[in-house]
């Protein structure tokens, strides 16, 4: 069997940002297998868009990488107690695609925001919004990671042996899920 293929998605565009830190730590602890960061700058969804032009590209790059990955992991900010927008957007994009990309698929969810919940009430809302794509979303452990920018050093690597035993337990029951 090939090593496994790890989507990450990261609700932040921001290329230093911590969600995408923590998603990197994830993939390192999830290794071995190939890590895609997926790209989720897309256009914002609109019907007269998408009946004029049909799925752009790159949201149709996301939703093939979805369909081809053995597991995808995604991490969001909090913002105003849910997940950001650049998140909800893919995911209403993604939902306007053919196929059920994510149907079935081992996902984790985690956040990191500068609060001191570290993301708790978007990875909740979050979770809400997966239930119409029918993946299977490991319920925990939880990984909510508060006062996020102190978290890192700077390799970004996480500096709390709590945050990445924890990070480590959730990615080893993603590999388990995977069928890896």
């Amino acid at each position: 069997m090939s090593d496994p293929i790890l989507l990450s998605l990261s609700g932040s565009l921001r290329q230093s940002a911590t969600n995408r830190k923590l998603l990197r730590e994830a993939a390192r602890l999830f290794d071995p297998g190939t890590h895609i960061e997926a790209d989720l700058n897309l256009p914002l969804y609109d019907g007269d868009l998408e009946d004029g032009e049909g799925i752009p590209a790159a949201v149709q790059t996301l939703a093939d990488q979805i369909a081809q990955a053995h597991a995808v992991i995604i991490s969001t900010p909090e913002y105003n107690k849910g997940p950001s927008g650049v998140l909800k957007n893919a995911l209403d994009w993604v939902s306007r695609t053919e196929g059920r990309p994510w149907a079935e698929k081992p996902v984790a969810v985690m956040s990191a925001a500068a609060g001191r919940a570290g993301g708790e009430r978007a990875q909740m809302v979050l979770r809400g919004y997966m239930v119409p794509f029918q993946p299977r979303i490991l319920q925990g452990p939880e990984i909510h990671l508060a006062n996020s920018s102190k978290e890192f050093d700077e390799h970004g690597k996480l500096t709390s042996d709590r945050y990445e035993s924890s990070l480590r337990t959730l990615m080893g029951k993603l590999r388990v899920e995977a069928g890896f």
